[in-house]
């Protein structure tokens, strides 16, 4: 018997070639470690859309619930508006199975080049924590008076004290465990007059019981900026579910790529499974080629053994990436070079 069943959703464009690199360099750690997996796929996205009206079966999520976690790839792919694909598969699964905690680190690993001047691995190693069930991202709102020169759209936030602070506290327990033990908020409370006030004030109060910990915050624009020009500040970024998505995006950016970022959606409880997927997207316009970089999955495949408990293997998954960045000559077109997903994946999985 496997020692892990983890559900597979390749999903939509490149996560179908990536996903079997992941996979691959995680076998090669469970043979290195002593780690078995079961591996169930399922072929939900926007391809199974077209044919069933759907993203996913109506049991889909009573499917994954037995699993210990969730490996997917990507959602979207054109032909399906961005709003039913994410609403029909990703955001269902975040919200019923309580992944409440969108965790993203920004690390520029050895070997990578940042777009920064005289940046280097030294100055970029942070975690943004994003709000995954709530906030801006809620489904009540609507329209009216589609189609005529009245037609409005209203959407409109959620923000509750338990979803706020859950968030918060992990946040600031996750920066206990680090070095530099400092949590910065994002927030817009000069421009947005009652959520980001009310962030406000539960991270003060919050904060009150985590005196061992710097706490500050910033108003998201200028937060941005100091992403870009002094990266080196940051240790744990929370924010909530917009603010978040925006930052966790910027940050890889500033590290070197999008395409090395990884992520995991955690209910931290361990009630239900959690699900670990790249930042990068579907990426239609290479999708199909096989010149993808799977290392985003691969990370994501390394921040899963992590949270189920296997930390020596994850390490030295994310050793072998910064092992491949400094010896090997193997580099995908978004990498300056010429070869394909596959090889990358294999080399990896080499260095294991």
């Amino acid at each position: 018997m496997a020692d892990y069943t983890i559900s597979v959703i390749p999903g939509d464009g490149i996560g179908k070639e990536v996903v079997p690199e992941g996979i691959k360099v995680l076998e090669a750690a469970g043979k290195k470690f002593g780690i078995s997996f079961e591996w169930k796929t399922y072929p939900w996205g926007c391809d199974y859309y077209k044919s069933y009206g759907k993203m996913m079966p109506d049991d889909g999520i009573e499917r994954l619930r037995d699993s210990h976690a969730v490996f997917l790839g990507a959602v979207g792919f054109p032909g399906v508006p961005d709003h039913v694909s994410l609403w029909g598969l990703l955001i269902p699964i975040r919200r019923r199975l309580e992944q409440y905690i969108n965790l993203r680190p920004v690390r520029m690993l050895k070997g990578m080049v940042s777009p920064l001047r005289g940046r280097g691995p030294e100055d970029i190693d942070f975690v943004v924590v994003r709000e995954n069930n709530e906030g801006e991202y809620s489904e009540i709102g609507g329209r009216l008076y589609a189609g005529t020169d009245a037609e409005m759209a209203v959407q409109e936030s959620v923000f509750t004290k338990k979803g706020v602070d859950r968030v918060l506290r992990y946040a600031f327990e996750l920066a206990r465990r680090r070095e530099k033990k400092h949590v910065t908020s994002a927030t817009k409370s000069n421009g947005i007059i009652h959520t980001m006030p009310f962030w406000d004030e539960r991270f003060r109060d919050v904060s009150k019981d985590y005196p061992d910990v710097k706490a500050d915050q910033y108003h998201i624009d200028i937060l941005t900026a100091h992403f870009v020009l002094h990266p080196d500040r940051f240790d744990v970024v929370v924010g909530s579910n917009l603010f978040g998505d925006i930052l966790s995006d910027l940050g890889p950016a500033v590290a070197g790529t999008i395409g090395f970022a990884p992520s995991a959606n955690i209910n931290p409880e361990g009630a239900y499974p959690s699900m670990f997927e790249p930042v990068h997207g579907s990426a239609p316009d290479i999708a199909g080629k096989g010149i993808a970089n799977p290392i985003a999955q691969i990370w994501s495949g390394a921040m899963m053994l992590e949270h189920l408990g296997r930390f020596d293997a994850a390490s030295t998954i994310e050793g072998a990436i910064e092992r491949f960045l400094l010896e090997s000559p193997i580099r995908t077109p978004d990498m300056g070079g010429k070869s394909g997903t596959r090889e990358v994946g294999s080399a990896i999985g080499d260095a294991l």
